[in-house]
């Protein structure tokens, strides 16, 4: 058997275990720490006693680097109409039940004062023009929802799953959510984390709770981002504490700019890192505004 061996990819690659090359009627799969290569399942397991130990440091290590890559964005994305990031505070925008869109509230009042004037008597949804059910007409938005959530929409599937929560279905809620989390749905990771914290539905654990607040991190929720500086910070990990914060700041999120300055002035953070995070949360949040959107929040 050989011996655990840690090489980039080459022409010459063999089976870790057996030996065997790649060559036309063999193909070689990586292990998930992308060290190692094996012909089969086989040769995984028999070889899975020596490689274990660096196998589980370098998952740990990757997981690690992608927990502290800044995302690209929020969770919440970009309004598909003006394409500005949207606002983390969720209620500068709207989610249409119609095509599960997220639509900044700008660009919904240039809508509805587009249509106002155009003696239009029912408002359309600006992205997919169908007609917006009144505030009165909950069993349409339910009935539009679950029709998105049949075609596995992750944000339907997770007011499917927040719906049914509300009224004390976990085990349902915990099915919509787990589809959307597999998804990418990072407020579905978020609802997950809540529901492993508390037991709801589930038996509760540790492991799955961090596990969801990570991923729902990584895509960009700016509260779970928070709460996991929170924690290192209480286990006085400074320094994991300081990359979330400023993490979440460049999001836009004050409460994790504050904790940044709590750091600095205990002397866990420095000046820059202050000024640093400060500029680029002020950035992040002009990114958000526009004059269209002023005239929405006036008018709201």
């Amino acid at each position: 058997m050989m011996s655990t061996n840690v090489e980039n990819s080459s022409d010459d690659e063999v089976c870790a275990s057996c030996g065997i090359a790649a060559v036309d009627d063999v193909q070689l799969k990586k292990c998930a720490c992308n060290l190692l290569r094996y012909c089969g399942v086989d040769c995984q397991r028999d070889h899975r006693p020596l490689h274990k130990k660096l196998c589980k440091k370098r998952l740990a290590e990757l997981r690690d680097k992608a927990l502290f890559t800044q995302p690209d964005g929020s969770h919440l994305g970009e309004c598909p109409i003006c394409f500005l990031p949207l606002s983390i505070d969720s209620t500068k925008s709207m989610l249409n039940s119609c095509c599960s869109k997220r639509i900044c509230n700008g660009c919904s009042y240039a809508n509805k004062k587009y249509e106002t004037e155009a003696g239009l008597l029912k408002q359309r949804c600006v992205f997919c023009r169908e007609p917006l059910p009144g505030l009165d007409e909950e069993h349409i938005h339910y009935k539009n929802n679950m029709e998105r959530a049949k075609k596995n929409d992750p944000n339907a599937m997770f007011m499917a799953g927040m719906k049914h929560h509300r009224e004390g279905g976990y085990e349902t809620a915990m099915d919509y959510l787990t589809k959307a989390a597999a998804l990418g749905h990072a407020l579905s990771h978020y609802q997950l984390h809540k529901m492993y914290h508390l037991g709801e539905g589930v038996q509760k654990d540790k492991d799955k709770e961090i596990y969801h607040l990570e991923e729902a991190a990584m895509g960009g929720h700016p509260v779970a981002r928070d709460l996991l500086g929170c924690t290192e910070m209480s286990n006085c990990r400074f320094e994991r504490a300081k990359k979330h914060f400023i993490i979440a700041a460049k999001l836009g999120y004050h409460d994790s700019l504050e904790m940044i300055k709590c750091l600095y002035k205990q002397g866990n953070a420095s000046k820059e890192d202050y000024a640093s995070a400060l500029r680029a949360y002020q950035a992040a949040v002009d990114a958000t505004k526009s004059q269209q959107r002023e005239e929405a929040e006036a008018f709201f």
